[in-house]
């Protein structure tokens, strides 16, 4: 079965079984469309095994998008574990080395491997659902949060420690353990998740046990960090960083070229908002003019995605396609905020991001002290304040009470507001000041349902109308942490509300709602249709809320202060 047209490539994937029988063992009990909380943690309670993979289990090693026989890389130079072994043969799974040790994202470019496949992670894992098969980077942290909630401590260290595993051995926290996404990360998440793990008794049955393991992660963590240092991730002279992908062309786990075709029927039917995507080229060109596109568009020789990726005498230019693949790793993937189709992505200092960097900053500091490591914890402190400074110099716009993300190539800010505005709330990179501020633009972003991603409906899933478990989560979470109890109470109710409602509606928790109605009806134009069933990181984040409700109950909210 093939992925539909319409699918976003981005993150197709193919449904599992087990996620189905799921949906269709919970739908009975949802006859009426009654919200009911008890029945959701019932489903949450349940979804935790349903969603759980590992790799000793033989479907969990399969990719079914992919034609061929299917392969488990493991580590190069290292001894493949004897279990694996074993899993290869019982499975018919082929265990390959990766052709070379990988110290940073990029070293192995995973066009010149034989076959695309599976990376191997020594521990169990919780995926997303649906079609989505594998340990996704972002999600994995509001997954951690909820099994910590959930007290579920051993699987929470595990996916924390398959993350450093990536790290260690692949480059960093990928976008998901698929050869494929050898070249780009996620939002940088990996501290706040090791944060989550330390401060749960739980997690180590000893002071000394716990030192002992931060001990062994604090580099890791450092040397994930420095993906976003590197010069690729550098947003020009800004000193903040961006999002980019460190391939080119098309991505990989793209299966045709539909949604290219797609990007560029709807560039032509708007010529006025096509911001330089598309370049007149041949269906069928010459291997002079392939040689020409190989710079200008893509290598058509070398990618039948490319190759078919054409319309109407057109096709999309480098530039997009780096823009397309820093879209995929910011996982705001398909968004009309960054260009159409996201297409500029890489030309912005991103608010997310950014903010994802200071708490990552201050999350190392804290850890450098825990480990006695004074000059670390310096360096740490003068970093996030640097960070902090360019953020109030580039993205922080006080006559609007919003931070903006800047489009650093055409020098000004995004003229467009976006939910990302309170994630500097979540990292504590705000003053009280500006805080406030952000607080009193709520009401553009605040709806039936819980926090919509913008208020400009463009048929792209991360945008207007619809409304995702993270934001609301960091939202709320920031909001809280700033005093602001009522608001942060209120939308906690709204978004779990809309998640009740949805369950009650057809028995499943989905990847993402619409925000206007307070249900899952999501029909998205642009991108891929499929509001997926699960989910790891909606489950999580509801347990969260929940836990917001209860402790913010007997909190005074805080006065509204003004500009």
């Amino acid at each position: 079965m093939r992925c539909p047209a319409s699918t976003q490539p981005g993150r197709c994937r193919w449904r599992r079984l087990p996620s189905l029988l799921l949906a269709c063992s919970l739908a009975g009990a949802a006859n009426a469309a009654t919200p009911d909380a008890t029945r959701t943690r019932a489903y949450i309670d349940h979804a935790w095994s349903t969603l759980t993979r590992s790799q000793d289990d033989c479907a969990s090693l399969v990719d079914t998008k992919v034609a061929s026989h299917p392969v488990l890389y493991v580590p190069a130079g290292q001894p493949v574990p004897p279990k694996v072994t074993e899993v290869g043969k019982r499975c018919g799974v082929d265990v390959r080395p990766l052709p070379r040790t990988v110290t940073q994202l990029g070293d192995i470019d995973a066009t010149q491997l034989p076959q695309q496949g599976l990376l191997y992670l020594p521990h169990p894992y919780v995926v997303p659902g649906g079609f989505f098969n594998e340990m996704y980077g972002w999600d994995s942290y509001f997954i951690v949060l909820g099994l910590v909630a959930d007290h579920r401590t051993e699987l929470a260290k595990a996916m924390v420690d398959n993350a450093l595993y990536e790290v260690a051995n692949y480059g960093g926290v990928l976008n998901a353990n698929r050869t494929y996404y050898l070249s780009r990360s996620q939002p940088p998440f990996l501290t706040a998740m090791m944060a989550e793990v330390l401060d749960d008794p739980a997690s180590f049955p000893n002071a000394e046990a716990r030192r002992a393991w931060l001990a062994d992660a604090y580099p890791l963590a450092v040397r994930n960090y420095e993906i976003w240092t590197r010069p690729e991730h550098r947003a020009g002279d800004t000193g903040l960083a961006r999002y980019y992908d460190l391939g080119s062309g098309p991505v990989l786990e793209a299966k045709d070229s539909e949604y290219y075709k797609g990007v560029i029927r709807w560039l032509r039917a708007h010529p006025s908002e096509d911001p330089g995507y598309l370049i007149k080229a041949s269906e069928h060109p010459s291997d002079a003019e392939a040689a020409k596109l190989k710079d200008s568009s893509c290598d058509v020789r070398a990618s039948h995605v490319c190759e078919g990726a054409w319309l109407d005498g057109y096709r999309l230019t480098a530039d997009y396609y780096h823009g397309d693949r820093a879209m995929r790793e910011s996982g705001f993937d398909t968004n009309a905020h960054f260009g159409p189709f996201g297409g500029s992505t890489h030309h912005y200092a991103d608010v997310s991001l950014n903010s994802l960097l200071y708490r990552y900053e201050r999350d190392l500091h804290d850890f450098a002290l825990q480990l006695g490591k004074a000059g670390d914890a310096e360096r740490w402190t003068k970093a996030a304040e640097a960070r902090k400074a360019a953020m109030d110099k580039y993205l922080w716009r006080p006559e609007l009470g919003m931070y903006r993300d800047y489009d650093f190539v055409a020098g000004k800010p995004s003229p467009y507001p976006y939910v990302t505005t309170f994630y500097p709330l979540w990292a504590g990179a705000a003053s009280k000041e500006q805080a406030d501020g952000v607080r009193q633009s709520l009401p553009v972003f605040e709806r039936k349902g819980g926090l919509s991603m913008d208020n400009r409906p463009a048929g792209v899933q991360w945008g207007a109308p619809f409304g995702w478990a993270p934001t609301n989560w960091l939202a709320v979470s920031g909001l809280d942490a700033y005093g602001f109890h009522d608001d942060a109470r209120r939308i906690a109710g709204k978004f779990m509300a809309t998640v009740d409602q949805g369950l009650a509606d057809d028995g499943t928790i989905r990847e993402k709602y619409n925000m206007v109605l307070g249900n899952a009806e999501v029909k998205v134009s642009a991108g891929y249709s499929e509001n997926v069933i699960g989910f790891g990181w909606t489950n999580g984040v509801y347990l969260k809320l929940l836990e917001i409700q209860q402790q913010t109950a007997a909190k005074p909210a805080a006065p509204i202060h003004t500009k």
